[in-house]
Protein backbone atom coordinates (compact mmCIF):
# COMPACT_ATOMS: atom_id res chain seq x y z
CA UNK A 1 0.00 0.00 0.00
CA UNK A 2 1.01 3.37 -1.08
CA UNK A 3 2.17 5.60 1.93
CA UNK A 4 -0.58 8.05 0.37
CA UNK A 5 -2.99 5.98 1.64
CA UNK A 6 -2.10 5.41 5.40
CA UNK A 7 -4.20 7.21 7.66
CA UNK A 8 -4.24 7.52 11.51
CA UNK A 9 -7.75 6.95 13.43
CA UNK A 10 -8.20 7.52 17.32
CA UNK A 11 -10.68 5.71 19.03
CA UNK A 12 -12.89 7.30 21.66
CA UNK A 13 -10.33 5.31 23.88
CA UNK A 14 -6.97 7.00 22.55
CA UNK A 15 -5.41 4.93 20.76
CA UNK A 16 -4.20 5.56 17.48
CA UNK A 17 -4.64 2.89 14.71
CA UNK A 18 -2.96 3.08 11.62
CA UNK A 19 -5.43 2.26 8.97
CA UNK A 20 -4.94 2.05 5.10
CA UNK A 21 -7.76 3.47 3.04
CA UNK A 22 -8.91 1.59 0.17
CA UNK A 23 -7.54 1.96 -3.31
CA UNK A 24 -9.83 2.85 -6.16
CA UNK A 25 -9.46 0.20 -8.08
CA UNK A 26 -10.16 -2.04 -5.12
CA UNK A 27 -13.87 0.09 -4.51
CA UNK A 28 -14.43 -0.40 -7.96
CA UNK A 29 -14.01 -4.10 -7.93
CA UNK A 30 -15.83 -4.64 -5.07
CA UNK A 31 -18.81 -2.92 -6.05
CA UNK A 32 -19.04 -4.96 -9.52
CA UNK A 33 -18.64 -7.79 -7.66
CA UNK A 34 -21.64 -6.79 -5.22
CA UNK A 35 -23.78 -5.82 -8.88
CA UNK A 36 -23.10 -9.24 -9.81
CA UNK A 37 -24.87 -10.58 -6.33
CA UNK A 38 -27.84 -8.24 -7.16
CA UNK A 39 -27.84 -9.06 -10.53
CA UNK A 40 -28.04 -12.90 -9.40
CA UNK A 41 -30.35 -11.68 -7.12
CA UNK A 42 -32.77 -9.87 -9.70
CA UNK A 43 -32.72 -13.04 -12.16
CA UNK A 44 -33.95 -14.69 -9.25
CA UNK A 45 -36.60 -12.95 -8.37
CA UNK A 46 -37.87 -12.45 -11.79
CA UNK A 47 -38.20 -16.14 -12.67
CA UNK A 48 -39.99 -16.75 -9.16
CA UNK A 49 -42.38 -14.35 -9.86
CA UNK A 50 -43.05 -15.24 -13.27
CA UNK A 51 -43.74 -18.81 -12.35
CA UNK A 52 -46.02 -17.48 -9.81
CA UNK A 53 -47.95 -15.03 -11.90
CA UNK A 54 -48.01 -18.15 -14.38
CA UNK A 55 -49.40 -20.83 -12.02
CA UNK A 56 -52.31 -17.76 -11.26
CA UNK A 57 -53.66 -17.60 -14.26
CA UNK A 58 -54.79 -14.46 -14.06
CA UNK A 59 -54.93 -11.05 -15.59
CA UNK A 60 -54.12 -9.54 -13.05
CA UNK A 61 -51.25 -11.24 -12.03
CA UNK A 62 -48.66 -9.91 -14.05
CA UNK A 63 -49.64 -6.18 -13.30
CA UNK A 64 -48.96 -7.69 -9.52
CA UNK A 65 -45.76 -9.28 -10.38
CA UNK A 66 -44.49 -6.10 -12.25
CA UNK A 67 -45.12 -3.92 -9.11
CA UNK A 68 -43.34 -6.74 -6.66
CA UNK A 69 -40.80 -6.81 -9.06
CA UNK A 70 -40.20 -2.78 -8.59
CA UNK A 71 -40.65 -3.14 -5.04
CA UNK A 72 -37.75 -6.21 -4.82
CA UNK A 73 -35.41 -3.86 -7.33
CA UNK A 74 -35.57 -1.33 -4.91
CA UNK A 75 -35.22 -3.14 -1.59
CA UNK A 76 -32.13 -5.00 -3.82
CA UNK A 77 -29.86 -2.45 -4.53
CA UNK A 78 -30.37 -0.42 -0.91
CA UNK A 79 -31.14 -2.83 1.41
CA UNK A 80 -28.49 -5.28 0.27
CA UNK A 81 -26.04 -2.35 1.03
CA UNK A 82 -27.51 -1.02 4.04
CA UNK A 83 -28.01 -4.55 5.88
CA UNK A 84 -24.71 -5.68 4.67
CA UNK A 85 -23.01 -2.54 6.29
CA UNK A 86 -24.68 -2.40 9.39
CA UNK A 87 -23.37 -5.98 10.56
CA UNK A 88 -20.16 -6.57 12.60
CA UNK A 89 -18.30 -6.96 9.80
CA UNK A 90 -19.40 -3.54 8.07
CA UNK A 91 -19.62 -4.87 4.60
CA UNK A 92 -20.75 -5.99 1.56
CA UNK A 93 -20.55 -9.31 0.33
CA UNK A 94 -17.86 -7.84 -2.42
CA UNK A 95 -16.04 -5.75 0.25
CA UNK A 96 -15.74 -8.92 1.88
CA UNK A 97 -14.18 -10.69 -0.93
CA UNK A 98 -11.53 -7.77 -2.01
CA UNK A 99 -10.85 -7.07 1.98
CA UNK A 100 -12.96 -4.03 2.27
CA UNK A 101 -14.47 -2.58 5.18
CA UNK A 102 -16.28 0.85 6.35
CA UNK A 103 -15.15 2.88 9.51
CA UNK A 104 -16.72 6.05 10.79
CA UNK A 105 -13.60 8.93 10.33
CA UNK A 106 -14.22 10.01 13.68
CA UNK A 107 -12.79 6.73 15.37
CA UNK A 108 -16.32 5.87 17.13
CA UNK A 109 -18.78 3.20 16.23
CA UNK A 110 -20.36 3.02 12.67
CA UNK A 111 -24.08 3.99 13.48
CA UNK A 112 -26.90 2.97 11.02
CA UNK A 113 -27.42 6.91 10.88
CA UNK A 114 -23.90 6.60 8.71
CA UNK A 115 -24.67 3.56 6.52
CA UNK A 116 -28.18 4.46 5.91
CA UNK A 117 -27.18 8.27 4.40
CA UNK A 118 -24.41 7.06 2.82
CA UNK A 119 -26.37 4.05 0.80
CA UNK A 120 -29.20 6.35 0.33
CA UNK A 121 -26.87 8.43 -1.56
CA UNK A 122 -25.89 5.77 -3.85
CA UNK A 123 -29.30 6.15 -5.34
CA UNK A 124 -28.70 9.62 -6.34
CA UNK A 125 -24.94 8.77 -7.39
CA UNK A 126 -25.79 5.82 -9.65
CA UNK A 127 -29.21 4.39 -10.15
CA UNK A 128 -30.97 7.19 -10.46
CA UNK A 129 -29.56 8.39 -13.38
CA UNK A 130 -28.67 5.02 -15.17
CA UNK A 131 -32.22 4.59 -14.79
CA UNK A 132 -32.60 7.57 -16.68
CA UNK A 133 -30.19 6.83 -19.18
CA UNK A 134 -31.52 3.08 -19.57
CA UNK A 135 -34.97 5.04 -20.45
CA UNK A 136 -33.41 7.47 -22.52
CA UNK A 137 -32.14 5.05 -24.29
CA UNK A 138 -34.84 3.17 -24.74
CA UNK A 139 -36.96 5.92 -25.81
CA UNK A 140 -35.27 7.77 -28.54
CA UNK A 141 -32.90 5.02 -29.71
CA UNK A 142 -29.71 7.91 -30.07
CA UNK A 143 -28.33 10.10 -27.54
CA UNK A 144 -30.24 13.37 -26.88
CA UNK A 145 -29.03 15.67 -25.49
CA UNK A 146 -30.46 14.73 -22.09
CA UNK A 147 -28.94 11.51 -22.42
CA UNK A 148 -25.58 13.39 -22.52
CA UNK A 149 -26.84 15.33 -19.07
CA UNK A 150 -27.42 12.09 -17.54
CA UNK A 151 -23.81 10.53 -18.63
CA UNK A 152 -22.16 13.79 -17.19
CA UNK A 153 -24.28 13.42 -14.40
CA UNK A 154 -23.09 9.92 -13.58
CA UNK A 155 -19.69 10.25 -14.35
CA UNK A 156 -19.27 13.20 -12.34
CA UNK A 157 -20.65 10.80 -8.92
CA UNK A 158 -18.86 7.90 -10.16
CA UNK A 159 -14.97 9.42 -10.15
CA UNK A 160 -15.81 11.86 -7.38
CA UNK A 161 -13.33 9.55 -5.02
CA UNK A 162 -10.28 10.07 -8.09
CA UNK A 163 -10.35 13.45 -6.92
CA UNK A 164 -10.10 13.77 -3.01
CA UNK A 165 -6.90 12.59 -1.26
CA UNK A 166 -9.59 10.08 1.03
CA UNK A 167 -10.81 8.21 -1.93
CA UNK A 168 -14.27 9.56 -0.85
CA UNK A 169 -17.57 8.92 -2.36
CA UNK A 170 -20.20 12.17 -1.99
CA UNK A 171 -22.00 9.53 0.33
CA UNK A 172 -18.85 8.70 2.68
CA UNK A 173 -18.27 12.91 2.35
CA UNK A 174 -21.94 13.32 3.88
CA UNK A 175 -22.03 10.34 6.55
CA UNK A 176 -18.63 10.90 8.15
CA UNK A 177 -17.33 7.64 6.66
CA UNK A 178 -13.80 5.66 5.15
CA UNK A 179 -13.54 2.75 3.20
CA UNK A 180 -10.58 0.80 4.36
CA UNK A 181 -8.03 -2.34 3.37
CA UNK A 182 -8.96 -4.40 5.97
CA UNK A 183 -9.04 -7.82 4.88
CA UNK A 184 -9.45 -10.83 7.21
CA UNK A 185 -7.02 -12.18 9.16
CA UNK A 186 -7.66 -14.42 12.36
CA UNK A 187 -5.62 -14.21 14.94
CA UNK A 188 -2.97 -16.90 15.29
CA UNK A 189 -3.23 -19.78 18.39
CA UNK A 190 -0.18 -18.15 19.98
CA UNK A 191 -1.15 -14.65 19.79
CA UNK A 192 -4.42 -15.76 22.06
CA UNK A 193 -2.89 -17.94 24.25
CA UNK A 194 1.04 -19.12 25.04
CA UNK A 195 1.43 -22.58 25.47
CA UNK A 196 3.12 -22.86 28.78
CA UNK A 197 0.66 -20.82 30.79
CA UNK A 198 -3.20 -21.18 30.88
CA UNK A 199 -5.27 -18.03 30.08
CA UNK A 200 -6.71 -15.64 32.73
CA UNK A 201 -9.83 -16.04 33.75
CA UNK A 202 -12.47 -13.62 33.55
CA UNK A 203 -15.86 -12.82 35.21
CA UNK A 204 -19.13 -12.50 33.54
CA UNK A 205 -19.70 -8.68 34.41
CA UNK A 206 -16.06 -8.38 33.77
CA UNK A 207 -16.73 -9.40 30.44
CA UNK A 208 -20.18 -8.19 29.83
CA UNK A 209 -18.54 -4.62 30.13
CA UNK A 210 -18.01 -4.64 26.17
CA UNK A 211 -19.34 -5.48 22.85
CA UNK A 212 -18.34 -6.46 19.20
CA UNK A 213 -17.57 -3.11 18.11
CA UNK A 214 -14.64 -2.97 21.34
CA UNK A 215 -13.47 -6.67 20.13
CA UNK A 216 -12.55 -5.28 16.83
CA UNK A 217 -11.11 -2.32 18.39
CA UNK A 218 -9.20 -4.49 20.59
CA UNK A 219 -7.97 -6.80 17.79
CA UNK A 220 -6.66 -3.89 15.83
CA UNK A 221 -4.56 -2.76 19.06
CA UNK A 222 -3.11 -6.04 19.35
CA UNK A 223 -2.12 -6.48 16.15
CA UNK A 224 -0.90 -2.96 15.52
CA UNK A 225 1.19 -4.16 19.00
CA UNK A 226 2.41 -0.25 20.03
CA UNK A 227 3.26 -0.49 23.78
CA UNK A 228 1.45 3.03 24.00
CA UNK A 229 -1.49 1.45 23.09
CA UNK A 230 -1.56 -1.54 24.50
CA UNK A 231 -1.11 0.20 27.92
CA UNK A 232 -3.81 2.67 27.15
CA UNK A 233 -6.34 0.03 26.40
CA UNK A 234 -5.40 -2.16 28.91
CA UNK A 235 -5.89 0.68 31.79
CA UNK A 236 -9.22 1.57 30.28
CA UNK A 237 -10.20 -2.17 30.54
CA UNK A 238 -8.95 -2.58 34.25
CA UNK A 239 -10.51 0.66 35.55
CA UNK A 240 -13.60 -0.39 33.97
CA UNK A 241 -13.78 -3.83 34.70
CA UNK A 242 -11.91 -3.82 38.22
CA UNK A 243 -9.57 -6.23 37.29
CA UNK A 244 -5.90 -6.08 39.24
CA UNK A 245 -3.02 -4.75 37.05
CA UNK A 246 -0.70 -7.75 36.54
CA UNK A 247 2.05 -5.84 35.09
CA UNK A 248 1.64 -7.54 31.64
CA UNK A 249 -0.45 -5.88 29.15
CA UNK A 250 0.02 -7.58 25.76
CA UNK A 251 -0.80 -11.00 27.68
CA UNK A 252 -3.78 -9.32 29.55
CA UNK A 253 -5.26 -8.41 26.69
CA UNK A 254 -4.60 -11.39 24.52
CA UNK A 255 -6.68 -13.24 27.15
CA UNK A 256 -8.93 -10.63 27.60
CA UNK A 257 -9.68 -10.26 23.89
CA UNK A 258 -9.95 -14.54 23.30
CA UNK A 259 -12.54 -14.33 26.28
CA UNK A 260 -14.65 -11.91 25.07
CA UNK A 261 -14.63 -13.29 21.53
CA UNK A 262 -15.80 -16.51 23.20
CA UNK A 263 -18.86 -14.82 25.43
CA UNK A 264 -19.81 -12.68 22.08
CA UNK A 265 -20.03 -15.78 19.75
CA UNK A 266 -21.80 -17.78 22.40
CA UNK A 267 -24.32 -15.43 22.84
CA UNK A 268 -24.76 -14.92 19.05
CA UNK A 269 -25.95 -18.46 18.95
CA UNK A 270 -28.40 -18.28 21.12
CA UNK A 271 -29.71 -15.18 19.31
CA UNK A 272 -28.33 -12.46 21.42
CA UNK A 273 -25.74 -9.52 20.20
CA UNK A 274 -24.49 -6.73 21.91
CA UNK A 275 -23.23 -4.23 19.74
CA UNK A 276 -21.18 -2.16 21.74
CA UNK A 277 -20.70 -1.43 25.69
CA UNK A 278 -23.28 0.76 25.91
CA UNK A 279 -26.31 -1.44 24.94
CA UNK A 280 -27.71 -4.61 26.74
CA UNK A 281 -27.61 -7.50 25.00
CA UNK A 282 -30.29 -8.05 22.31
CA UNK A 283 -32.68 -10.79 23.62
CA UNK A 284 -32.20 -10.11 26.95
CA UNK A 285 -34.88 -8.59 29.50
Amino acid sequence: MSDKAARTLVTPEGVALNLQLALAGQRLSAFLLDLLFMVGSMIILSIGLLIAAASLGRPEAANIAAALWLLGFFFIRNGYFILAEMGPRAATFGKRIVGLRVVARNGGQLTADAVIARNLLRELEFFLPLSFLAKEAGDNGVASAAWVLGLIWTGIFLFFPLFNRDRLRIGDLLAGTWVIHAPKRQLGLDLLSEPDRPPARFTEAQLAAYGTYELQTLEGVLRAGNPQGLATVAAAIRGKTGIPDDGDDERFLQDYYAALRLRLERHLLLGRRKANKHQPLEGVK
